[in-house]
């Protein structure tokens, strides 16, 4: 009851800061006209949301955050390396994401931050969040959990991490195109994550990641408030490479990688249609779908907006409910 009342109570003080957070940033940022450019081949069907501004992952960043250090000090979490690896990512990330955000808006174009310097920025926080890892006792090992498969890969362990960290950060990034798509999936997940993570007490700290999975599931459902169709803000690449990494660092920490393919089915499918899209266009010239990512190939079909928010997050809730039987109660 103790742990049922502990995420309870994180999603309420999630979602309320965020309200708060919302009604603070989202006048501000009208204001400093901190809009993202619409890209040529989305200016038919996405033309009324030209002026909505970005950079909407501010409001979740920060009242999750806050959220923690309250509890923090309150003593009602308590402090561990494994925390300290969620809470770098999900700045780090965070960071990355507002400077590319910010570029774009400065420039007036879509042309933020190069693939090199993302890489590069990437890169020293996988190399963080491997030291870390190390020194919080964690071995180098990929452990698929679920066959009790556990195979040592030393040094390479870092690359698993870059690996994953950018293959979860993108692929949300990839999804947030439509109002809510990705911060309903993200909320969808964390939850879910939020769930496993309080099923972990082999991991040091695992009560206080279980908290932050709450809160921020809380506070995406905050954001949500603003953010579903027609949005009022967008989260922008501050949010989406947050949210990303912070499931790829949580797959890792607690040893359900492959869950997170099935808890972010949506995530995977949107990603690997952009994937065989471009590889098809260089083989035949032609297009294997009407539009990628694809959510633009249902809006291209003639589909409601809502509808294919609708249609995804439910995909995304079932996958996620598969991965709870198979990863927890089975």
């Amino acid at each position: 009851m103790l742990l049922l009342t502990k995420a309870v109570f994180s999603i309420m003080i999630g979602f309320f800061i965020s309200l708060i957070c919302a009604l603070l940033f989202i006048p501000i940022l009208k204001r400093i006209k901190a809009e993202q450019s619409l890209s040529r081949y989305l200016q038919d069907t996405h033309k009324k949301k030209q002026g909505t501004p970005t950079m909407g992952g501010i409001i979740f960043i920060l009242a999750t955050m806050i959220a923690m250090l309250l509890l923090f000090y309150l003593q009602k979490i308590t402090w561990s390396y494994n925390i300290l690896i969620v809470f770098i990512t999900f700045i780090g990330y965070g960071l990355i994401g507002f400077i590319d955000d910010y570029l774009i808006i400065k420039r007036h174009n879509n042309k933020g931050l190069t693939e090199k310097q993302k890489l590069l920025l990437q890169l020293i926080i996988s190399l963080i969040f491997f030291y870390y890892f190390m020194l919080a006792g964690n071995e180098p090992l990929l452990w698929i959990h679920t066959f009790h498969i556990k195979i040592d890969i030393g040094w390479l362990y870092g690359v698993f991490i870059l690996f994953l960290l950018l293959a979860s950060s993108n692929a949300v990034n990839l999804t947030d195109g439509l109002d809510g798509l990705a911060g309903g999936l993200s909320a969808i997940a964390y939850l879910t994550f939020g769930i496993i993570v309080f099923q972990t007490g082999w991991l040091d700290g695992y009560e206080s990641i279980g908290c932050f999975c709450f809160i921020l599931f809380g506070s995406l459902l905050g954001f949500l408030v603003f953010n579903v169709s027609p949005a009022k803000i967008f989260m922008g690449d501050t949010g989406s490479l947050a949210l990303g990494a912070t499931l790829g660092a949580l797959a890792i920490l607690t040893r359900h990688e492959l869950l997170l393919i099935i808890i972010g089915i949506v995530f995977v499918i949107e990603t690997s249609s952009c994937i065989l899209q471009r590889y098809y266009y260089k083989l035949t010239h032609k297009r294997l779908f009407p539009m990628a990512p694809l959510h633009h190939s249902f809006e291209k079909k003639g589909w409601n907006e809502r509808d294919i928010v609708k249609l995804f997050w439910i995909i995304g809730l079932f996958g996620s409910m598969i991965a709870l039987a198979f990863g927890v109660w089975l």
